[in-house]
């Protein structure tokens, strides 16, 4: 199968006929093609942006809000093939795409549909001096959208969504290692007759396609989804044009449990918070601290709990944990197993590749858990992205505190306690751009998201976001 380049509503060949291969992690077989897209392609995506910005932007708000809403009308009426495809090109079990990924994608079309006639401009009366100002909110122009492959449309449409709303069009860019859904997204925009080249889509690897739509003179915003050292590089590009920057980096997240916390409920939503998606998800809490008092116990059981954990072929309905998204991934994740091995971590379960009966060379790992001896070991500091956890125990609230802001990350946190003091304490002092408590990954999409130090600057979800993909005027008028 070859994917294509969606540009000006259009399906098309890249300009200069070069194409990836795309892989299936279960099987790790190739079984399509995508296309390696070109400055000229962007360009072209560009022009046909551009082209169709003047009428996109002079839209009632009621006319975006209808098609956003149709967008995911349509997406939740194609569920399940959906869900598939997001399986097939991710890796991930098909009942997580089905309960997560696909819903979550057609919530963000309808909530940033609803949101845009709700997003209010503000007024002031300057008192005494005869005069008004108030505050115009207009569309950028043409934006960027670069989206990662750990949560393949979820992800993609957590920023198309948002920027269409406010009236820009978009040049986007998915992931090169997981461009299915979001190929199979073009035809739903057809269908749902969003004007052409109001978005467009151009596949291809980050340092050609992606370093196209950044060093764009004209494209005015960048909102992207990835590694730090990745985001790092584009604010260099980005800066000397003074294009606005969203940034959604790596993270680090602490999980921090008290003894006195619900301690059924903690352990269920730990093991999940530690392996859901294969652990390939930027808010997953990496880093375990446990009070001393229970650690032992906790140790036993969550070990207990997580070799329960199924991994297998991503179709089958029994799978907790399907493959990993490519062969070099599951690499990566290995060598840092034998670094953790190195500085004397020990291994409590899992650490292995599996191999899946009929899909043998599928990229399949256990569910690993590390007991390290130093919080500031290359395990427990760097990103690993995938089924390891480590964990060691803290003897007070203060060295908790200590340890889970000791990384250049700050995501996400999550706080187990039912002191509420202690949680307004700690929510206050832990450098996160989100903190859990008793929970996880409980997620309301008017609220702000983001990060702080090596997780990214900027804000997206809620009014954030529509925020960013506009330019405030003020207008004063003396009467």
């Amino acid at each position: 199968m070859k994917i294509q380049n969606y540009i000006n509503g259009n399906f098309e060949n890249p300009i200069e006929n070069n194409w990836l291969d795309n892989y299936n992690p279960s099987n790790g077989e190739v079984y399509g093609l995508i296309p390696n897209s070109s400055k000229e392609d962007v360009e072209k995506a560009y022009e046909s942006a551009k082209s169709a910005f003047l009428e996109w932007s002079k839209t009632t708000l009621e006319e975006r809000s209808r098609i956003l809403i149709k967008i995911s009308e349509l997406l939740e009426d194609n569920l399940q093939s959906f869900a598939e495809a997001e399986s097939k090109d991710n890796g991930k079990p098909v009942s997580l795409a089905k309960t997560v990924d696909i819903p979550r994608a057609a919530s963000n079309f309808r909530f940033f549909g609803n949101a845009i006639t709700q997003f209010a401009s503000e007024s002031h009366e300057s008192v005494g001096q005869n005069a008004i100002n108030y505050t115009l909110r207009q569309p950028i122009g043409v934006v960027g959208c670069i989206s990662p492959w750990n949560l393949p449309l979820y992800l993609f449409t957590w920023k198309i969504a948002p920027a269409l709303a406010a009236g820009n069009c978009v040049v986007a860019k998915p992931s090169e290692i997981t461009p299915m859904t979001a190929y199979l997204l073009s035809e739903i925009c057809n269908k749902a007759a969003l004007p052409k080249g109001v978005l467009n889509i151009v596949h291809g690897l980050g340092k050609s396609t992606g370093q196209a739509i950044v060093e764009h003179p004209e494209i005015k915003a960048i909102s992207f989804t990835g590694g730090t050292a990745t985001g790092a590089h584009i604010a260099k590009v980005a800066a000397p044009m003074f294009k606005k920057l969203s940034l959604e980096l790596g993270g680090k997240n602490p999980n921090i449990i008290f003894a006195d916390c619900g301690y059924d409920e903690m352990l269920h939503t730990t093991v999940r918070s530690s392996f859901a998606n294969q652990g390939q998800i930027c808010l997953c809490g990496s880093r375990i601290f446990v009070e001393a008092s229970m650690y032992e116990k906790f140790k036993k059981d969550f070990v207990q709990k997580v070799q329960a954990l199924k991994v297998g072929h991503p179709s089958d309905e029994n799978t907790n944990i399907g493959a990993l998204v490519s062969k070099s991934h599951l690499e990566k994740v290995m060598d840092y197993i034998e670094i953790g091995k190195n500085e004397g971590g020990k291994i409590l379960c899992g650490g292995n590749k599996v191999t899946v009966k009929g899909f043998e060379n599928g990229y399949y790992l256990e569910p690993t858990v590390m007991e390290i001896r130093s919080d500031e070991c290359r395990v427990n500091q760097e990103e690993i992205f995938g089924p390891v956890v480590t964990i060691m125990p803290f003897n007070s609230e203060d060295e908790a505190l200590q340890m889970a802001n000791k990384v250049k990350y700050g995501l996400s946190a999550t706080l187990w306690t039912n002191d509420l003091k202690r949680t307004m304490r700690m929510s206050n002092q832990l450098q996160a751009g989100i903190v859990w408590v008793n929970t996880w990954m409980m997620r309301d999409l008017r609220t702000p998201f983001g990060g702080v130090k090596a997780s990214g600057v900027g804000r997206e979800g809620g009014f954030e976001a529509l925020r960013f993909f506009t330019e405030a005027k003020n207008v004063c008028i003396k009467y």
